[in-house]
């Protein structure tokens, strides 16, 4: 069954926030913190980037957790209000994904066409025409 799931951006203080986030829900990081310096585009950023947070999830409940990133000026990512939360859908299947993805862009914005990822995940980006932002993502692994 698929699930949705909040993804937030966070202007690179991700790690304090969901550090804040764990003492007050517990539990533990899920596969613990990925950091941008260790993405394939990692030895490109500047210094003080490369610590920032590229990936972090924190279970909450059964089936659900909170996850986010730091937002990266030198990529000219910049934190506001309307992008600082995206609905996340963990599809079932590839085929699901690419249904989900193609049905929510209809009239709507591709920020990133659906994708194999270096970290394992068939994954997409969008804006839908309501202005709701969603990543659209399947597990292949």
């Amino acid at each position: 069954m698929p699930t949705i799931n909040p993804y937030l951006n966070f202007q690179g203080n991700t790690e304090e926030v969901f550090k804040f986030y764990q003492s007050i829900f517990g539990g533990e990081f899920i596969g613990g913190i990925s950091r941008f310096k260790n993405t394939p585009e990692g030895d490109g950023l500047p210094e003080h980037e490369q610590d920032k947070v590229m990936h972090i999830g924190l279970p909450f409940g059964e089936n659900n957790m909170i996850m986010a990133t730091d937002a990266l000026e030198s990529m000219n990512q910049k934190v506001q209000p309307g992008n600082n939360v995206y609905l996340c859908i963990s599809a079932d299947s590839r085929q699901q994904a690419d249904d989900f993805f193609n049905g929510l862009s209809d009239k709507g914005e591709i920020e990133m066409e659906m994708q194999d990822m270096y970290w394992g995940d068939y994954f997409g980006m969008l804006t839908d025409k309501f202005g709701v932002k969603w990543m659209v993502s399947f597990d292949q692994r």
